[in-house]
């Protein structure tokens, strides 16, 4: 449908209801003219007389009859479905898909479950724990919880948690013999426990 066209819908509809083009011009808060020349460009769209009209009054014709009789209940339903999504505003509700690393499932998303629940009842979490780095828009998830050197740029970001330090643990016993690393470098040449982060099917 082109823009416009449902509005033009309305008119019409407006129209056969009122049985006047005056009438449906204060109704939808447009001018008489205005309506007619919707109305003229829709049948001449179509191909079809939607309207009959006389200097005393405007009835549908058969045609018109039979897209009213279709018309009518798709129109409740667009006004019904735009007033459902519009009381989203006042009360959130639906279900938000996440995309979270493992670390921040626990030290950042699980404390804060309790309180969101009691806030927003309405709204249900569906939480995928993954480390990799995933496109969250492609993927098909609502948001996300990521490092902030790995958010891309075009993105909307919010901070959710303090800065992280990381630190280098190792025993006394083991840097008897090693050299203690001054840069994340040196930790090539150390035996790591490591911990994967992006995606490992690439990796050498």
């Amino acid at each position: 449908m082109a823009r416009g066209d449902l509005n033009i819908l309305a008119a019409f509809l407006t129209v056969a209801e009122e049985r006047s083009f005056t009438r449906a011009a204060k109704r939808m808060g447009v001018t008489p003219s205005a309506i007619s020349h919707a109305i003229r460009g829709l049948e001449e769209t179509i191909g079809v007389r939607l309207l009959s009209r006389t200097t005393r009054s405007v009835a549908p014709t058969e045609a018109g009859e039979q897209l009213l009789a279709r018309l009518r209940p798709a129109l409740v339903d667009i006004r019904e479905a735009v007033v459902q999504v519009t009381s989203l505003r006042n009360k959130p509700a639906g279900r938000v898909r996440l995309l979270v690393p493992r670390l921040a499932a626990t030290t950042v998303l699980a404390p804060k479950l309790g309180q969101l629940a009691r806030d927003y009842p309405d709204i249900v979490l569906d939480v995928t724990t993954d480390d990799r780095r995933l496109d969250i828009v492609a993927e098909g998830f609502d948001a996300g919880i990521s490092l902030g050197e790995f958010i891309q740029r075009d993105m909307i970001a919010v901070r959710v948690s303090a800065d992280r330090r990381p630190v280098i643990v190792g025993s006394p016993g083991y840097f008897k013999s090693r050299s203690k690393p001054k840069s994340p470098r040196d930790l090539l040449n150390h035996r790591c426990i490591n911990f994967p982060s992006g995606d490992t099917q690439n990796r050498p």
